[in-house]
């Protein structure tokens, strides 16, 4: 024990004498917390609508308003010719042309229902995608509304309520995932680089010759960033009730349990891919690698049911979708530890691989 409170000692002084890495540890993360969620947002508002009214009647107008204030389209174009408004896609001034028909009104009051042209520019996908779906939604309401009549006595209406994220407010979904991903970056990047670091200034050798076992050596390499990640989570969450009112519905233990056997593991994975690299640039490009791939299959920004099956397949050993989904269920659902107790083991078995690997790949004799 006094050998490890030796090296710990030395840990946070260098930590603390370098310049640049507490920049790194406490400013960018703060930073990322504050920018991603806003960023990071996947409703698309301001998309660009072409309008091709050929009816020019009360009904048009009222369909046109509604389209209007929904407050995700902005209108570019409005026009009384379909071929002006597919020259405005082409040029892509408009994202999306909405063609009322002459006849829109009598449709309406002789059938209670009439058709409409949707032209999507499906360049981007995702923004024509959701682009159409909004539309489509208004219009269903917009014909829901001009058909209504006065329920009967004695039928029943319809509600619905949304679970957990009662106004569908993304940044609650996206923010307890982001503080993840933070954790992260301190867990797996900054230790990749620790070992690789005294190996270049040379001071490895001093503690190769030592008596060191090298568990030790590796422990007071990891409990550093394990208590540097439990400062910032501890920040992270005052931020996200700070600026965007974001509070767990479950237990604070619950996370901070998680989160010191998920940094355990990602200090672990960190310290053996130092272990193994001969320089920081190698060490970097390696962690950099893993970190990216683990990010994009985590669930993180996409969710991991819209992958492919064999994506599916291998998310299941991907460390960052297991805390992403802890995270999130604990924040928005209130879930427990009894709920959680998979993702426990599978998080703990990552740890117990990850740091078997660091000391597996760690030779003194380097």
């Amino acid at each position: 024990m006094r050998t490890l409170g030796y090296l710990l000692e030395k840990e946070f002084k260098q930590i603390r004498r370098d310049r640049f890495l507490p920049k790194i540890i406490f400013l960018v993360p703060v930073l990322q917390l504050l920018i991603l969620p806003f960023a990071a947002d996947f409703e698309m508002r301001n998309i660009n609508l072409c309008l091709i009214d050929r009816d020019h009647s009360t009904y048009s107008a009222r369909l046109i308003e509604k389209v209007l204030s929904s407050g995700y389209f902005r209108l570019t174009e409005v026009s009384d010719r379909y071929e002006d408004g597919l020259a405005s896609i082409e040029r892509n001034a408009s994202d999306i042309l909405l063609e009322i028909p002459a006849g829109f009104a009598k449709d309406i009051q002789r059938e209670g229902n009439a058709s409409v042209l949707i032209a999507v520019n499906a360049i981007n996908g995702t923004k024509g995608g959701l682009g159409s779906s909004y539309l489509n939604a208004i219009l269903q309401d917009f014909r829901a509304g001009i058909t209504a009549v006065p329920a009967a006595s004695g039928e029943t209406g319809i509600s619905y309520t949304h679970l957990f994220n009662p106004h569908l407010n993304y940044k609650n979904y996206m923010v307890p995932g982001i503080i993840v991903f933070l954790l992260t970056i301190i867990g797996g990047f900054l230790s990749t680089l620790n070992i690789v670091s005294e190996k270049e200034k040379g001071t490895i050798e001093q503690i190769n010759v030592s008596p060191v076992p090298k568990a030790v050596f590796l422990l007071s390499k990891l409990i550093p960033f394990w208590i540097i990640g439990f400062i910032l989570l501890t920040i992270s969450i005052f931020i996200a009730w700070l600026v965007y009112g974001l509070v767990p519905a479950g237990s604070l233990v619950v996370i901070y349990l998680f989160a010191a056997i998920y940094l355990i593991a990602f200090t672990g994975l960190g310290l053996a891919i130092s272990s193994i690299s001969s320089n920081q640039q190698q060490a970097m490009f390696t962690a950099f690698f893993f970190l990216i791939i683990f990010a994009l299959m985590s669930g993180l920004f996409t969710p991991i049911h819209s992958m492919p099956r064999w994506a599916q397949q291998i998310t299941l050993f991907n460390p960052i979708r297991y805390f992403v989904e802890v995270m999130r269920m604990v924040y928005l659902k209130g879930s427990t530890l009894a709920d959680l107790r998979t993702h426990f083991l599978i998080i703990s078995l990552f740890a117990l691989v990850f740091n078997a690997l660091a000391i597996i790949g760690y030779r003194k004799n380097n």
